[in-house]
C-alpha cells in the first residue's frame, strides 16, 4: 500500500468515526440479539483494560459508551451504529468484559456463554479487536480468547491499551511479545496498534485500520 493509499484510508476512517454514532441496543442473552444487518466489529478485553475509554476515544464522544472504576460494568452486547439511522455503515459491538469481574459466578459465566453464542454464529461479524492492556502485555486471560476467537475461526486483532502509561523502554517489547504471542495463531491479524485513551496516540491509525477493513469487504468504496 502507497502513503497516498493509507493517507486516503485514515481520512475516510476519520469521517467514518466524525458522523453520527448511537447506542441502539442491548442484548443480556443470545435470542435477544438485533436482526443482522450491517457489518459488525467488536470489541473484547479483560475487565480492567481501559475499553470503554477507548471506544469514546475512537468514537471522539466522551460518554458513548460507560466508563467506571468497577471491572466488569459492561453487563451485556451493546451495540452501537455508526452513520444516519436507516443507513447505517457500521456497528460496533461493546462485550462484557472478561478475566475479573465484580460479579457473582453465575453472572461471569452467563456473560461467558453469551459471548461464545455471539462469536460462534453472527455472519455479520468481521473481527473482534482484543484490547489487552500494554502495560502488561498478554495474560492467561487473553490466551484464552484468543484459543475461542481461532476455535471459532473468527479474525482478531489485537489493540495495546495504555500507552501513556507504558515506559517508553517497554514500547516495543510489549508489542513484540504480543506478535510473538500470535504467530502461530490462525485467525490472528499480524498487526499490533499501540493506543492511548488519554493522549489519542494510536487513534487514528486504528480508524485507519476499521476502514481499510471496511473496504476489503466492500462497505467502503
Amino acid at each position: 500500500m502507497t502513503e497516498a493509499d493509507a493517507a486516503e484510508l485514515r481520512e475516510r476512517g476519520r469521517k467514518l468515526f466524525a458522523g453520527n454514532v448511537e447506542f441502539i441496543w442491548a442484548a443480556a442473552k443470545i435470542d435477544g440479539l438485533p436482526p443482522m444487518g450491517p457489518t459488525e466489529i467488536a470489541f473484547a478485553g479483560r475487565s480492567n483494560v481501559g475499553k470503554s475509554s477507548l471506544l469514546n476515544a475512537l468514537t471522539g464522544r466522551k460518554a458513548l459508551a460507560r466508563t467506571s472504576n468497577t471491572p466488569g460494568r459492561t453487563q451485556q452486547l451493546n451495540f452501537f451504529a455508526v452513520g444516519i439511522p436507516g443507513e447505517e455503515i457500521l456497528r460496533l459491538v461493546d462485550m462484557p468484559g472478561y478475566g475479573f469481574a465484580s460479579a457473582s459466578k453465575e453472572k461471569i459465566s452467563s456473560w461467558t456463554k453469551l459471548m461464545h453464542a455471539y462469536l460462534r454464529g453472527r455472519s455479520s461479524l468481521a473481527r473482534v479487536y482484543v484490547l489487552v492492556d500494554g502495560r502488561h502485555g498478554l495474560k492467561p486471560p487473553d490466551l484464552e480468547m484468543f484459543d475461542l476467537l481461532d476455535s471459532s475461526a473468527m479474525s482478531y486483532q489485537v489493540i495495546l491499551t495504555k500507552k501513556d502509561e507504558c515506559k517508553k523502554s517497554d514500547i516495543q517489547a510489549r508489542v513484540d511479545g504480543v506478535l510473538e504471542g500470535l504467530a502461530r495463531r490462525p485467525a490472528a491479524h499480524p498487526e499490533v496498534i499501540f493506543t492511548s485513551s488519554e493522549t489519542g496516540e494510536g487513534i487514528a491509525e486504528f480508524q485507519e485500520g476499521i476502514a481499510r477493513l471496511l473496504s476489503e469487504r466492500g462497505v467502503l468504496g
